[in-house]
Formats: C-alpha cells, sequence, structure tokens
C-alpha cells in the first residue's frame, strides 16, 4: 500500500516536523466529523511526540474537524507553564486536559477526548456503566474507569484530576462531561473511540426498548475481552489505513 508520506514531495515533508504523525492525528479529525461525533469547533485530540510524552501535537483553537490539516497542529510542551501566553495557545480546556494528562500519564500517548452522542448519553447516568451485553460492550468490561466529580469546564484541579483518574485503563467516562481515550499511538485510540460509541449506541438503544437486557456472565464478558485485546493489533493498522485511503481520494488535503 503506497502511503501518503510517499505522495509528499521529500521538501515539504523536511519542513513539517512529524508529518506522518501529523497524517495519522489530521485522519482521525476527518473521519469523526464524517461520524458526526464532533462538536462544532469544540473538543480535541493530541498526540505525545517525544520520548517522554511531554511534547505533543494537539489541534489549534477554533478550527473545525472536518477542516483540520496535518500542518494546522500545533506542537506543545507539556511542561511549559508560558503556552497560554504564546501567540498560537490552544483552547484552554485543552490545554489543560490534555497538558496535565500527557503530563502525568506518559504511557497515554494518543488521547481523544469527545462529546459524541451517545456516550455522552451514557455519562449523564446517574449510573454510567456499561453492562455486557454484546461482544462489543464486552470489549470494556472493568476495563473503564469512571470520573463522577465534574465540576467544571476541565480548567484547573479537575485536570489533574482527570489526569490520575484514568489510571492504566484505555477508556475514561467522564460524567456529566463526555469520554476520553487514552492509547499507545492513533490506530489505537481511534479504533477504541469507534468501538465505544457503537457499544454506547447499542446500549442506550437497549434501554430505549424497556425491556430486560441480556448481560452476559462476568466469565463470558471476560473472556471476550481478553480476546479483543489478544486479536491481531494490525486491524486497528488497518482501520486507520482505509480510513486515509477514502480521505486520500475524497479529502486529500488532510495530508497538506
Amino acid at each position: 500500500m503506497t502511503s501518503s508520506v510517499a505522495r509528499i514531495p521529500a521538501k515539504a515533508r523536511l519542513d513539517n516536523s512529524h508529518y506522518e504523525e501529523r497524517c495519522q492525528l489530521a485522519a482521525a479529525f476527518r473521519w469523526t466529523a464524517e461520524l458526526n461525533m464532533h462538536e462544532g469547533v469544540a473538543n480535541h485530540f493530541s498526540l505525545a511526540v517525544s520520548d517522554d510524552g511531554s511534547q505533543f501535537l494537539v489541534n489549534p483553537c477554533g478550527k473545525h474537524f472536518s477542516r483540520i490539516k496535518a500542518s494546522d497542529l500545533i506542537l506543545l510542551d507539556a511542561n511549559d507553564p508560558t503556552t497560554m501566553d504564546q501567540p498560537n495557545a490552544p483552547d484552554p480546556t485543552a490545554w489543560a486536559i490534555h497538558g496535565a494528562i500527557h503530563r502525568n500519564a506518559p504511557h497515554a500517548r494518543c488521547v481523544l477526548h469527545v462529546h459524541s452522542k451517545y456516550a455522552l448519553t451514557l455519562a449523564t447516568l446517574k449510573d454510567p456503566s456499561m453492562p455486557p451485553i454484546d461482544q462489543n460492550t464486552m470489549r470494556f468490561f472493568n476495563r473503564i474507569s469512571y470520573d463522577m466529580g465534574f465540576d467544571g469546564m476541565g480548567l484547573g484541579d479537575e485536570a489533574e484530576r482527570l489526569s490520575k483518574n484514568l489510571g492504566s485503563n484505555k477508556v475514561m467516562i467522564m460524567g456529566q462531561h463526555g469520554v476520553l481515550v487514552a492509547a499507545e499511538n492513533v490506530a489505537e485510540a481511534f479504533d477504541t473511540l469507534y468501538y465505544f460509541e457503537r457499544s454506547a449506541e447499542t446500549l442506550i438503544t437497549a434501554y430505549m426498548t424497556g425491556r430486560e437486557l441480556n448481560v452476559a456472565s462476568a466469565e463470558v464478558a471476560e473472556k471476550t475481552a481478553r480476546q479483543w485485546e489478544e486479536y491481531p493489533s494490525d486491524m486497528m493498522s488497518a482501520h486507520l489505513a482505509e480510513i486515509r485511503a477514502i480521505l486520500d481520494v475524497k479529502q486529500p488535503d488532510y495530508a497538506e
């Protein structure tokens, strides 16, 4: 398969640091918009590009997901206290939440935060847990962190709390706020976000029937979750590669 990198002149690549990472993250923005999982010019995705995770790419303030290009992404340092004083300062909540996570949780290389319809609906419930009712929901069995202490827009103390409550899980339901996914790379993070939103949609739809849920046993749910974890990881890469192949035809400017 020919990558987008191969189609960009070498000089252009040299002028744009972390080009491949930028393209991957830009593709995630574009496809999130295609799936209507975005929220105007709000919500943020970030990707660590330094070994210690402190330097990361994030979307610029006020730009719609459907228009994000690789070159639009701004490079920040989670340990730089002057970030919000700079001319290209990010959205304050992006800096607070993503800066805290990249600073405190170096294993969270790629962080995707959205207020997508079904994940947010789940986050508004008194009990936002996800019972294992199908193989997609079973993927997240006992693998979700919860932050139920919402007290504002994610600035200051809340951002620090979120970064600690995530723990070692890849998904965190942010009560009355949305969902956050953290993973080792863009492919894994986006695949996880996609399936979590699909799982939340299934669960909310099942709740809407008013009928009793058919909840799997803990043994079956755990077995299925482990099978998800042991599934060939290249399926996640293939998911992102196919998204980029579609964008290469329909929205090639994402890689600019």
